[in-house]
């Protein structure tokens, strides 16, 4: 239990110390620690489990320069990787941190490091010689007179570069330190007694300079004076510290400042020279020059504020006596910062693509951004273009996260090619910037959606089994699998009649899966079938799949591929036909062939019979036309070309012979046209033997039955109007003379037998037309056909005959009314095609 509370009071230590430290861990460490030196429990300081860092992959992000640290991936723990030289990383500037970005993936998160490199004595302080020359004069030199000596300089820091003196002992020189500033201290060599030439002329000292180290560390320069004769004044300065200021951005030559140096002497002893030396930084050397004649001090190289911003240095001005002397005063050059630098922006982690339905807030990538300038040069601004859909959210100084702020869409949109600028403080600011790219991934948002919504298709009957219909297709934009598209027949159908019933869609026709191709699966009927509509469905290979729908009207296109038919009688007895005032009666001698009595003298225009036939085709596939084909010429008959009626050219005469051959052609007007034949046989008789024959036919009864109520009262009316002429007729014949009562008997026994087989047994069918054609069922068999007085020409009567044909035609008798013309139709000879 006391272990678990532990743990619980650790990690909330942990979280307030987190808290309190602005998010940021510190550490420190000694340079020139050895590698795989622990500088931090990172991942225990972080709050992580064991193990928990490597499988979150906690890790380093590099910021494009050298760390010299890493983070072990079994521990979790922040190492040494390799030399850590303070000196090398920060130069003289303290403190010596390296601030490192530490990347926590599964769930991404970023933490601020920063490991503070402390200095270690591991420099001894250096002189710029080994050997140091001095001349004094015997004579002109009084004790206590003093001259400065070239310092050391240690690359350490802190009490480390706290450097202090020491000489070896001598009876004449001793040995004074000044303090002129904080950075540096000047030891002056100090004459204690006078110097006699004659007694020695040269004096070997041992300066040696200790650092504040544990343990010190130590440098020497041997001071070798040699004792001069004659010049007692050194050049004397009007200033003994000048201070300048200069932009970085000076250009080499630039005049820096002006010295002056001032020796009572005269002569030789008088003319000064001028040096540097004691440069600090020793890089200064390269840098500043000064004329030995003028004391001008110049800018001989670039300056950069970024790695010095302050040069000390020291001038020396000497005499040409003998000995000569020398004075001395310091140049404390400050280097002043300009806008030089433009911001660098570093991608630190980048996580693409970002699927188009990443939620607003995403995080694409990790950005870091520095500028090297100080001040309002050195601060940054950053911003992110376009402005829509990412945004830049900042985290910690230079550090930002690019993020979501409106929603994908990849088929708008596939990739954006995303612009970080960076913008400092400077006058004129300086620019950088960083291009990024950012693909969109796909998911399955978009249904496949047809090009219409309803396809007309159209396709002649009679194609062949696999004949490509039409091409559906569906466009996705959607990628890869989520927009590839499959087809499929959903739903539909026809009904093929009342006796066939409902057939699904899929029994006619099938779709491609991949092209959409939709093709037959058999030949397709119009007499069958008109219409079908169906539905086709598009469904894509998402996750889950989409789908869509479109309607497809399929027109079956006629074909002229039936022949006309004749149209076969109804199945009735004979019966009396009658047009006009004319009567006729029909029957047939043998199957093929059918017959027709027509009176002689029938006028021209006279209907003697109404050709009926049908084609199951439709349009003009079956529109028919009538032609007499044979006899041709100037025949005693015609035929109507749209309504088929057989009527009279001409008035019937004697000459015309008993009995007309009538062949009749029925074709229709398709692409080729198709045809089929009727012969029709007239016998050409008396008109009382035509009128006796209509008249027996009536009183037989032959039970006509009219098809229609209109056409069966018009057939009625006329066959009781014929009844009554014929009995008129019959009273004035027979009182008028014995010879025609005669003939009339004997027509009359003569033409009974056929009256009675025409009267026969048998419903007759009255059947109507039209004068553009007949549109019924036809049969291949013979049939007669009576025209009914009164009936009209789109009238016809159509029943089977039931006895032979009648023989040759009666001797002509006196002359009559001609009667009414019954005409034969045979449908059983094959079409006929001239």
């Amino acid at each position: 239990m006391s272990v678990c509370v532990r743990a619980v009071v650790r990690v909330l230590v942990l979280q307030a110390a987190w808290a309190l430290g602005g998010g940021q861990v510190r550490y420190s460490v000694p340079e020139e620690a050895k590698g795989g030196t622990v500088v931090g429990r990172l991942a225990q300081d972080l709050g992580l489990e064991a193990g928990e860092a490597e499988a979150r992959r906690l890790r380093l992000v590099s910021q494009g320069r050298r760390a010299s640290v890493e983070v072990s991936g079994a521990s979790g723990a922040l190492v040494v990787s390799s030399r850590l030289d303070r000196e090398e990383l920060c130069g003289k500037s303290a403190p010596c941190a390296l601030r490192l970005e530490v990347l926590l993936e599964r769930p991404l998160r970023v933490f601020h490091v920063e490991v503070e490199v402390t200095d270690i004595n591991d420099n001894a302080p250096l002189f710029p010689a080994a050997t140091k020359n001095l001349s004094i004069p015997e004579l002109n030199t009084m004790p206590g007179s003093r001259f400065p000596l070239e310092g050391a300089s240690d690359a350490d820091i802190g009490a480390n570069a706290q450097l202090s003196y020491t000489l070896s002992p001598s009876e004449h020189f001793a040995l004074e330190l000044q303090k002129e500033n904080e950075r540096n201290i000047i030891p002056y060599l100090v004459l204690k007694k006078s110097l006699d030439r004659e007694s020695l002329a040269e004096h070997r000292l041992l300066l040696t300079a200790s650092d504040g180290g544990r343990p010190s560390l130590t440098g020497t320069v041997e001071l070798v004076v040699s004792v001069l004769d004659a010049n007692d004044n050194a050049p004397q300065f009007n200033q003994s510290v000048y201070k300048v200021q200069v932009p970085e951005n000076a250009e080499e030559g630039t005049l820096l400042a002006r010295v002056c140096a001032t020796d009572p002497d005269e002569g030789s002893n008088s003319e000064v020279t001028y040096s540097a030396s004691n440069f600090i930084p020793l890089s200064g050397r390269d840098l500043i020059s000064v004329n030995a004649q003028t004391g001008e001090i110049r800018l001989v190289g670039p300056l950069d504020f970024e790695e010095v911003s302050v040069f000390d240095l020291r001038i020396e001005a000497r005499d040409k006596g003998t000995p000569s002397l020398s004075g001395h005063c310091s140049v404390e050059l400050e280097v002043l910062d300009v806008n030089d630098n433009a911001p660098e922006v570093w991608v630190t982690s980048l996580s693409v693509p970002v699927a188009e339905d990443a939620s607003l807030g995403t995080v694409v990538a990790l950005l870091s951004v520095s500028d090297r300038d100080s001040g309002s040069n050195g601060r940054v601004r950053c911003a992110v273009w376009p402005p829509s859909p990412f945004g830049l959210v900042a985290t910690f100084a230079g550090s930002y996260s690019l993020v979501l702020r409106e929603a994908l869409d990849r088929e708008r949109v596939s990739e954006y090619e995303v612009e970080v600028r960076a913008e400092d403080g400077g006058a004129p600011p300086l620019r950088a910037s960083r291009g990024l790219r950012v693909p969109v991934s796909d998911v399955n948002d978009n249904a496949p959606a047809f090009a219409q919504a309803v396809y007309t298709v159209l396709a002649r009957e009679n194609n062949a089994a696999g004949a490509e219909l039409a091409r559906l297709w569906a466009r996705d934009p959607d990628e890869a699998g989520n927009g590839r598209v499959s087809y499929s027949v959903a739903e539909g159908g026809a009904g093929a009649g009342s006796g066939s019933g409902w057939r699904p869609a899929s029994s006619y026709v099938s779709v491609d899966a991949e092209s959409g191709r939709l093709w037959a699966l058999q030949p397709l009927d119009y007499e069958e079938l008109q219409v079908l509509q169906f539905e086709v469905r598009a469904v894509d290979a998402g996750e889950p799949p989409l789908c869509g729908n479109a309607t497809v009207q399929l027109f079956v296109v006629d074909e002229n591929d039936n022949a006309p038919a004749l149209l076969p009688p109804a199945g009735g007895g004979p019966g009396p036909w009658a047009a006009g005032e004319a009567s006729a009666s029909a029957s047939a001698s043998a199957p093929g062939s059918l017959w027709a009595w027509a009176a002689w003298g029938a006028p021209a225009g006279q209907v003697v019979a109404k050709i009926r036939a049908v084609d199951a085709d439709s349009g003009y596939n079956a529109w028919l036309r009538y032609e007499l084909w044979e006899p041709r010429g100037k025949g005693p008959f015609r035929v109507g070309l749209y309504s088929g009626e057989v009527s009279t050219a001409r008035a019937l005469e004697e000459a015309d012979g008993p009995r007309q051959r009538l062949l009749i052609v029925v074709r229709d007007h398709g692409e080729p046209s198709r045809s089929a034949t009727a012969t029709l046989s007239v016998s050409l008789v008396e008109g009382a033997e035509a009128a006796l024959a209509a008249a027996g036919a009536v009183s037989a009864g032959a039970g006509l039955r009219p098809a229609a109520g209109a056409e069966g009262g018009a057939a009625a009316a006329a066959a009781a109007a014929a009844a009554t002429n014929v009995w008129l007729v019959v009273a004035i014949c027979a009182v008028s003379s014995l010879f025609l009562l005669a003939v009339v008997l004997y027509g009359a026994s003569r033409w009974a037998p056929r009256a009675a087989v025409l009267s026969g047994p048998g419903p007759a069918t009255l059947v109507c037309a039209s004068e553009v054609g007949s549109w019924s069922y036809s049969q291949r068999q013979s049939r007669s056909l009576c025209v009914a007085d009164g009936a009209g020409k789109s009238d016809l009567m159509v029943f089977s005959p039931n006895c032979p044909p009648p023989p040759g035609p009666a001797p002509k008798e006196t002359p009559q009314e001609p009667p009414a013309l019954l005409d034969t139709v045979s449908a059983t000879r094959p079409p006929f095609d001239p």
